[in-house]
């Protein structure tokens, strides 16, 4: 509590997380979240700026509907209060406009927040002028809305907007499934204009390659919508600033917002204070902003504002699960741990508590806290091996187990438990090829094989590589240290003369677990992550989508579609059936369908955040979207892979492509007149003539 009145670092940051309530923002209300204090730069809000300026001074020349798209956490709410900042400011309002929307959004006592609040924003301006301001902050709230469904309301106000004057602007905050249930509701009450409006909204928030411009609406010049949920955080603004990513990392690594290094109640023994000194150097911040880009590009998804600020909560401030451990800071829960392991390490009797202390310091690290994956399932029988051997009251091999078995219950926060997941499955450092170059130094680099080759020896081997070139904490060389004891004791004769098979089970693991441990220090400083290289260069091809890498990539999956210089169709099964046998095939062989890349519309929306191809030609052609896994596939069948071991995503895309290009193929007149049909095993196709058909073999006719 102390540490909260004098505002420092990292007890603050515990309320950083998503699911406590300084990482929920209210409008107009200061006293809730606002983690990074200010509002991070974005496209939206540079976008908002210009509108807020445009509504004053020339109302007719902007769209006067606007709609923000997403879910929570994607930052609707600082973008409505910045607008109305904004336009209190071009109306020269003197804070007015703020005032009167807060009292609303803010009313005394027990009321409740409307769903719909308008103002005269124009009345309160100086000169006065004719601008009416209405907010729906959620539009799936129904308070007062006597039983009837947010859809409903949604439609209502919809239909109400426009039919109102130029001078009455909306501003609505709405998730994908209410649009969507509007849309539904539209078309059963036969609006034939919600609907198109509704419609339109609906393809140009999608991800889809053909989709419209969203600001304006192609069809709706009044309307502009904008999808919260597309544009990365860990990109710069287009027009000025660092990414929001950035921003938010530097004001929580802010030197000044932290204890001086080494004086927390931890001392040197504190991984969140050890982590912000590391994240703050400039090449560990490359790296993990770096590796934040790649499981972006690699899944598809988007970290939000929620999901950012979750992270960091996470990574500065731990996850304590214990409810012992719920009310303590997270300094004073190191130095709990600290003082545990102290006993540990003077030889007291193993316990859960003492014995597994050094290793959850460790694993506390911000490095370890992202690939947090152990072999959770080892722990009986590393126990096993443990009481064969006679260990059971060493504190390193009992705290081993215990460290192993408490990962085995639920340890990560809720609200990014299956972001890490998926984060650490695809990233690992520690599942790097061994042929991966680490630039540890200006001056030294060196394949993960060195380190790998060196554990597998011995663990005092492998920490006297490493210790040289300073790249580990004092917590990890500590934990090594006591493990490459461990593992020289597990060497002596008189250990392996009693149970050696179980001496090589724990040495072997307990190599492992150190190599692991290492390469994920090592990896994460330098961003060396699991299929890196890939990941890079599919990052180039996604944010240039006009270089010479997407056209590359389109050759390489045209010849993954065709067959030598043909395209077949199966006239036999439909999709999602397996081929018969050979010999009992029907295929309808066409010539082959050529693959372009397929440049997005970028006008009046963001960037799409996966790059499309083009298969086919004239009606018949499809896009195909080039996901990280095909990309992927591609560069490994380059380096000698064999197409019978792509991955089954890959094999279904493929597929899929192939399923929707067959139904206009078999109906293109043109296109048939060039086809035959492939029948069996037997070289033989029948093909069209001009009067009638024939069988086509050995390149004669019959």
């Amino acid at each position: 509590m102390e540490l909260e009145a004098k505002a420092t670092y990292p007890s603050r940051l515990v309320n950083w997380s998503g699911n406590r309530s300084g990482g929920v923002r209210r409008l107009f209300d200061e006293g809730s979240g606002r983690p990074g204090e200010n509002v991070f730069e974005t496209n939206l809000l540079h976008k908002l700026e210009d509108w807020a300026k445009k509504m004053v001074e020339a109302p007719g020349s902007a769209p006067r509907i606007l709609m923000l798209v997403g879910g929570p956490g994607n930052g609707k709410t600082e973008a409505i209060e910045s607008t109305i900042g904004w336009l209190d400011g071009a109306l020269g309002a003197s804070q007015q406009l703020t005032r009167a929307l807060a009292g609303s959004f803010l009313p005394a006592g027990d009321g409740f927040v409307p769903r719909l609040v308008r103002v005269d924003a124009g009345s309160l301006g100086i000169p006065k002028r004719q601008l009416a301001i209405s907010i729906v902050q959620d539009a799936s709230a129904v308070l007062g809305a006597t039983g009837r469904p947010a859809a409903q309301l949604l439609l209502d106000e919809l239909e109400a907007m426009q039919s109102a004057p130029q001078t009455e602007a909306y501003l609505f905050c709405v998730n994908r499934g209410v649009l969507d249930d509007a849309l539904i509701e539209a078309i059963d009450r036969g609006s034939d204009q919600s609907r198109r409006l509704l419609e339109a909204i609906t393809r140009a928030v999608s991800l889809a390659p053909d989709a419209p411009s969203c600001w304006p609406l192609d069809l709706f010049p009044t309307v502009a919508a904008w999808p919260m949920d597309a544009e990365s955080l860990l990109l710069a603004p287009t027009r000025c600033g660092e990414a929001p990513a950035r921003s938010l990392l530097r004001h929580a690594l802010e030197e000044s917002r932290w204890l001086p290094a080494g004086s927390c109640s931890a001392g040197p023994s504190c991984p969140f204070c050890g982590s912000r000194e590391r994240l703050a150097r400039e090449r560990e911040e490359g790296s993990f902003l770096q590796m934040l880009r790649w499981y972006e590009v690699a899944s598809g998804k988007r970290w939000s504002f929620r999901d950012l600020f979750s992270l960091v909560s996470y990574l500065l401030a731990g996850h304590r699960v214990s409810p012992r451990d719920a009310g303590l800071d997270p300094c004073g829960w190191a130095a709990r741990l600290a003082g545990l392991d102290e006993t540990a390490r003077r030889g007291g009797k193993p316990s859960r508590d003492t014995s597994s202390s050094i290793f959850q310091l460790v694993a506390a690290q911000y490095q370890h806290a992202l690939f947090h994956r152990w072999e959770r399932d080892a722990g009986p029988s590393l126990l096993r091996d443990i009481k064969e051997l006679g260990l059971d009251d060493d504190n390193t091999a009992m705290g081993l187990y215990w460290f192993l078995s408490s990962r085995r219950a639920p340890y990560l926060p809720s609200m990014i438990g299956d972001v890490l997941e998926g984060f650490a499955e695809l990233l690992d450092p520690a599942l790097a090829v061994p042929d991966t170059q680490v630039q540890v130094s200006r001056n030294t680099r060196f394949a993960l094989r060195e380190v790998d080759v060196r554990f597998s020896r011995s663990v005092l081997e492998g920490l006297d590589y490493v210790r040289k070139l300073q790249v580990l904490t004092r917590l990890e060389v500590e934990l090594i240290d006591r493990l490459a004891r461990l593992d020289a004791e597990l060497s002596s004769p008189g250990v392996r003369r009693r149970r050696p098979l179980s001496a090589t089970n724990l040495q072997r693991f307990m190599r492992d677990f150190t190599c692991r441990l290492v390469r994920r220090s090592l990896g994460t400083r330098t961003a060396t992550a699991l299929d890196a290289p890939i990941l890079s260069e599919f990052q180039k091809v996604i944010e240039d989508g006009e270089g010479e890498g997407l056209y590359e990539i389109a050759h390489e999956v045209e010849l993954l579609l065709n067959r030598n210089q043909d395209f077949e169709i199966s006239l036999t099964t439909t999709f999602g059936q397996p081929l018969p046998p050979v010999a009992r095939r029907a295929m309808l062989v066409v010539p082959a369908r050529s693959v372009r890349p397929l440049h997005a519309n970028t006008s009046g929306r963001p960037a799409s955040p996966i790059p499309f191809l083009k298969v086919g030609d004239g009606r018949s052609s499809q896009p195909i979207a080039l996901t990280y896994d095909l990309f992927k596939a591609v560069k490994e069948l380059e380096e000698g892979m064999s197409i019978a071991s792509l991955p089954r995503t890959v094999l279904a895309l493929l597929d899929t492509t192939r399923a929707r290009l067959a139904g206009p193929i078999v109906r293109d007149r043109q296109l048939l007149e060039r086809a035959r049909i492939q029948i069996g095993s037997a070289d033989s196709s029948v093909v069209q003539r001009r009067f009638g058909f024939g069988i086509r073999k050995d390149g004669g006719t019959r």
